[in-house]
């Protein structure tokens, strides 16, 4: 492994520049074609540093993940989907919807309906034939709540370091 100018912190020891990267760049991503190498200039590290970084911060499960965020059913087609799955098959369940492209994440409420997830795609017709695979793989049926009207909520968390 190549020697590094910066620090990393251990999981939950984030370094100053770790700070700033998982803070600073949550409204203000760069819009640019190179925002990566614009956020390194900005850190005073290089591009392949920044990308390390958030590699490393995604594998200790720090952040999910870094991309876009669209306003819903402007670009393709999506859908708040729920599954009524018995607690023992949960995990299995959630490991299937989870290895279709189209979902992002998933995740269990304590009710009836106990798998949540959003499902995407290209365009309303596709989004059909993604549920109706999904429910052919999984073997559940999806309760699908379409989105009826957008409320934005600021998805962003000014971390507070100890």
């Amino acid at each position: 492994m190549a020697h590094h100018i910066i620090q990393y912190g251990t999981e939950g020891t984030e370094s100053t520049v770790e700070q700033r990267l998982l803070n600073d760049f949550q409204h203000d991503f760069p819009l640019s074609p190179t925002p990566f190498a614009d956020m390194a200039e900005t850190l005073g590290i290089t591009e392949d540093e920044v990308l390390e970084l958030l590699k490393c911060k995604q594998d200790e499960g720090v952040i999910s993940r870094v991309g876009a965020v669209f306003k819903p059913n402007r670009v393709g087609a999506s859908t708040l989907a729920a599954m009524a799955v018995e607690d023992e098959k949960l995990q299995q369940v959630a490991e299937q919807v989870s290895a279709f492209e189209s979902i992002n994440h998933n995740y269990q409420r304590e009710h009836r309906f106990n798998l949540w997830f959003v499902i995407t795609a290209p365009d309303k017709s596709a989004l059909e034939n993604e549920i109706k695979a999904i429910e052919s793989k999984t073997g559940y049926t999806i309760l699908n709540l379409p989105m009826v009207a957008d409320y934005h909520i600021d998805l962003g968390f000014d971390i507070k370091w100890t």
